[in-house]
């Protein structure tokens, strides 16, 4: 049984490549075992099986017991903008404030650890970042350091800017659940306010009793990240407020919008699952993505649909296949020099496109410059074997590093 199928946790990045999902589904192949792929919102991989018959869809159509599924109500920050250094918008203060008068809970939910995800110098306007990474350094306040989520660099947070000297000209840009909870905290002072995220919570057990404290009604706010999106069942918890829903929009991935709706819609799930009915509020700068209608509308059905269709138009996943191929090195001229050969060596073949070398999102990180392919294939094209000839006509040097990501989930 793979629970959260849809999880991009299953899918290992590093060492020994591979997809957890797709791995028990060929074990139990092997096995003759049945395999259960379960989630409130799957995959668009699964779902593609199952509308083709390779998989048997067993479809829940109602929630346990009384419990209904949350009104969900948009708050658009165009027409209702935030206050200077807030983060938290009037229809959500005044939501909560009803919900605590009312004796119920409310989560304030933000997908983003620490207090601030970028910190700059308001003399230099450098962005401080870990050595020898692009990666910009996450504020801790509760540690007072600065820490790189991708690498674990960490370092207390200085009082001079490292790149020019100017004092005190270090500024906090963005929100975290940290600064999130701070704001919960002078809005709402008589509130109990507790932070569920992987920085406040390190192991099962202490998980375990975050939840039980919640559940037996002993916090009032809580401010999460993904970490409390998923799986909780907390009977008086009526209000969700999702504080930034565009944060999983940006950057040119794929899987964006899929992702964003399903996060969005397990997290704003936790609202009313019990015998009182639940609210979820959305704060969002594009009321009018087909993520955020979907989501109002509660119709998973209609947003899938027309996910699947740019995906069937553009030959993306599940209509054809991805592999990347990430190359690196501590020499930029080696690097350079190799990318320009492995693209020159790259096999004509029908049904399929090769993109790049282009720099990597992340194109520096511990010391090592990168290059990115990536190739687009049909489905009647065996691309594990065009990639596997593909590297053959190449010897990389010493100093340079390839590593082949097949259907790649990542982008960095």
């Amino acid at each position: 049984m793979v629970d959260e199928e849809h999880d991009t946790s299953f899918k290992q990045e590093e060492g020994f490549i591979y997809q957890a999902r797709d791995l028990a589904v060929v074990r139990g192949k092997m096995e003759a075992a049945a395999v259960v792929l379960a989630s409130a919102t799957p995959s668009l991989e699964s779902l593609r099986n199952a509308e083709t018959g390779r998989y048997r869809w067993l479809r829940l159509t109602d929630r346990h017991g009384v419990a209904v599924l949350p009104q969900i109500d948009l708050i658009d920050l165009r027409e209702t903008p935030l206050e200077t250094g807030r983060w938290l918008s009037p229809p959500l203060v005044e939501a909560v404030s009803e919900t605590l008068a009312r004796g119920e809970q409310a989560l304030l939910f933000l997908n983003r650890r620490g207090y601030a995800p970028l910190v700059l110098c308001r003399a230099c306007g450098e962005r401080l970042t870990a050595p020898d990474t692009d990666s910009w350094l996450v504020e801790h306040r509760y540690t007072g350091r600065l820490v790189c989520h991708l690498t674990g660099f960490s370092m207390a947070k200085p009082k001079a800017c490292p790149h020019c000297g100017a004092i005190d000209s270090l500024v906090s840009v963005g929100p975290g659940v940290e600064r999130v909870e701070e704001e919960a905290r002078a809005l709402f002072p008589e509130a109990r306010v507790a932070v569920f995220s992987s920085d406040t919570v390190f192991d099962a057990q202490a998980a375990r009793q975050l939840v039980e404290s919640m559940a037996a009604g002993e916090i009032d706010i809580l401010v999460a990240t993904q970490a409390a999106a998923k799986g909780h069942n907390f009977p008086n918890l009526t209000l969700v407020g999702v504080v930034d829903a565009d944060l999983g929009l940006r950057g040119g991935d794929l899987r964006a919008a899929e992702r964003t709706y399903q996060l969005l819609a397990q997290a704003t799930g936790r609202a009313g699952r019990h015998d009182r009915p639940g609210r979820a509020l959305v704060q969002t700068y594009a009321p009018d993505h087909a993520v955020m209608q979907a989501l109002a509308a509660q119709d998973r059905d209609a947003f899938v649909a027309a996910e699947m269709a740019e995906r069937e138009l553009a030959g993306l996943p599940p209509f054809g296949r991805l592999g990347a191929v990430i190359v690196s090195s501590e020499n930029p001229q080696a690097l350079e020099a190799f990318v320009r050969d492995m693209a020159a060596a790259a096999p004509n073949a029908e049904g399929l496109e090769v993109y790049g070398p282009a720099d990597a999102p992340l194109s520096l990180v511990r010391g090592r410059r990168r290059k990115r392919f990536l190739v687009r294939a049909d489905r009647t094209v065996d691309l594990s074997a065009y990639m596997a000839a593909w590297r053959a006509r190449v010897r990389p040097p010493a100093s340079v590093r390839v590593v082949i990501d097949m259907d790649p989930y990542s982008f960095l």
